[in-house]
């Protein structure tokens, strides 16, 4: 089963969790000192913030899977789409390790296709810089994802 993705960038975090928790009336899952995370059934989303890009607002959209057939499923759809996607494999980012392919949508904005399989303790395993979505691979930026 799919969940939707959305991860957007705050000034505040604390703030920023006090309002949200009030919008969704759930307690985030997640909570670090530059990130927060809510996994909701309804509607079925995973919700993200953090502090850690230059600006605030729409970080980037994705699409989580459970398993990964669906993972393999969704990249053979967009390759058949002849949508551009960088297969990223094995990754970290936000606190979790997954399996991430990345496309860009006509309007610019960064989508991720990904299975999750366990919590870390590092927000990413690559260097990230404020002018990019948060774990968008910085080599392949021009390639997919600006």
């Amino acid at each position: 089963m799919q969940r939707m993705h959305i991860h957007i960038n705050v000034k505040d975090l604390e703030q920023s969790v006090r309002f949200y928790t009030a919008l969704f009336n759930a307690e985030p899952v997640k909570t670090k000192l530059d990130y927060a995370k809510w996994l909701l059934d309804d509607p079925r989303i995973n919700f993200a913030i953090s502090t850690r890009a230059g600006k605030a607002g729409l970080d980037h959209l994705g699409l989580q899977v459970d398993e990964h057939s669906e993972l393999e499923h969704l990249r053979a759809r967009f390759k058949a789409a002849d949508i551009s996607l960088f297969d990223e494999g094995e990754t970290v980012c936000c606190y979790a390790r997954a399996d991430k392919s990345w496309l860009t949508d006509p309007a610019g904005i960064a989508w991720e296709a990904y299975q999750s399989m366990a919590d870390t303790e590092l927000f990413s395993d690559h260097a990230i810089t404020t002018d990019q979505a948060c774990c968008v691979p910085a080599e392949k930026t021009a390639d997919c994802c600006n």
